[in-house]
């Protein structure tokens, strides 16, 4: 095996080398070792893709779709997803200019994130949220903002976005991230809530990207995208990866207008060069034929949630009711004087249930872990009690 010669060692992205990896990763790989434990750390559905939808990818190969495809994706991806978006949140989107996409949602906001930032620009990120948005904008240039949104109940409001602009300069801010149904809080903003960001963001010289990759997984209410009530300067991301338990086929879509999506396709085509043909045509199936298919985990999920947010508060772990996505965000009692990553060590350790520290999902993540609902029943009603059991040994 090679190694690194010397004359090379100092010859790094100064940017990428010291980044440590995706700490949710990080702990579900140390967890996973342990013998026996109850891994609910991945937001990883645990339902198998239609079989509609991968009989349309077998078709692709037995076809002989072997060759490269638009750049921007299959014409009749793009297709289904504009009419797709059309039918469920009631925004428009042409499909030639409009569309473009990615391998995942990852790179739609890897790829829309290039195209905004300047190196010094600044992008706020409200936090606790997806871990990846911090290192994307750093990679890039850019310069992340985190914004606790623990003392809101984990939502962004107008009054404290207006706040954080004004002390970070209208000049240096040119995005903001947004991400709902949120992951780790599982947090849905009403239209009232998106009408307050609305209001701050309209008159200035920023975009946000809203990834809105859990929008077919709410629970009680409808899904608003912002995208209806700011066109203008949303970039959308959605995929197909946990409303159709579609993680592998790694299939996300990044809209927005004209303007703007041809600076990110240019980004998506250097990346890139085009998605994988078969898991395109099982998309497309998907979103044409399968539009309803996400209902019945839905409400497998919701299922799942009421009985271990109950659980959880009852074990005595504060735990907000979450209103969409598939994860719990609990509070860990003071009174263990515990940070997040200790108590998710002694847990998968001493309790074997494996769970993700918040302090992952950005600094406002601290003193709080989250846990993945997106496996079986019978492993969550068996990590509840192990849970209760390892708390009960935490007080004595």
């Amino acid at each position: 095996m090679p190694e690194l010669d010397s004359t090379v060692k100092n010859v790094v992205n100064e940017t990428l080398d010291p980044m440590g990896r995706s700490q949710i990763r990080i702990f579900a790989e140390k967890f996973a070792k342990i013998p026996g434990i109850i891994k609910m750390t991945l937001g990883e559905p645990d339902f198998n893709v239609p079989e509609h939808v991968k009989a349309a990818a077998i078709e692709s190969i037995k076809d002989n779709d072997s060759h490269y495809s638009d750049q921007k994706g299959i014409l009749g991806l793009r297709e289904a997803i504009s009419n797709y978006l059309s039918q469920r949140f009631d925004i428009h989107y042409d499909p030639e200019t409009e569309v473009v996409v990615t391998i995942g949602a990852t790179e739609a906001i890897l790829d829309s994130l290039a195209a905004i930032i300047n190196p010094g620009d600044k992008v706020l990120i409200p936090t606790p949220t997806f871990a990846l948005y911090i290192p994307i904008v750093k990679v890039l240039g850019g310069i992340p903002v985190q914004i606790n949104t623990t003392d809101d109940g984990f939502r962004l409001t107008g009054e404290r976005l207006q706040e954080v602009i004004d002390e970070e300069g209208a000049d240096k801010v040119k995005a903001l991230m947004l991400n709902f149904p949120g992951n780790p809080t599982g947090f849905v903003y009403s239209k009232e809530q998106l009408e307050e960001i609305v209001d701050v963001v309209k008159n200035k010289n920023m975009f946000v990207i809203s990834d809105e990759i859990y929008a077919e997984l709410t629970y009680g209410q409808k899904h608003i995208s912002l995208a209806k009530l700011m066109p203008g300067k949303t970039i959308l991301i959605n995929g197909l990866s946990k409303s159709h338990a579609m993680t592998g086929y790694r299939i996300g879509y990044v809209v927005g207008p004209k303007d703007f999506i041809t600076n990110v396709a240019k980004m998506h085509a250097f990346a890139v060069t085009a998605p994988s043909n078969p898991a395109q045509y099982a998309a497309k199936e998907a979103l044409t034929n399968g539009i309803d298919d996400p209902l019945a985990m839905r409400d497998i999920y919701q299922k799942r949630r009421d009985y271990i947010v109950e659980q959880l508060n009852d074990i005595g772990y504060k735990t907000l009711l979450p209103e969409g996505a598939f994860y719990t965000f609990s509070k860990i009692p003071e009174e263990f004087h515990l940070t997040a990553i200790e108590f998710a060590n002694k847990l998968a350790t001493e309790g074997k249930v494996g769970v993700t520290p918040g302090v992952a999902f950005g600094e406002g993540g601290e003193g709080h872990f989250r846990m993945s609902y997106a496996c079986s029943m019978d492993d969550i009603k068996e990590a509840m009690k192990r849970l209760r059991a390892f708390t009960e040994q935490l007080k004595n």
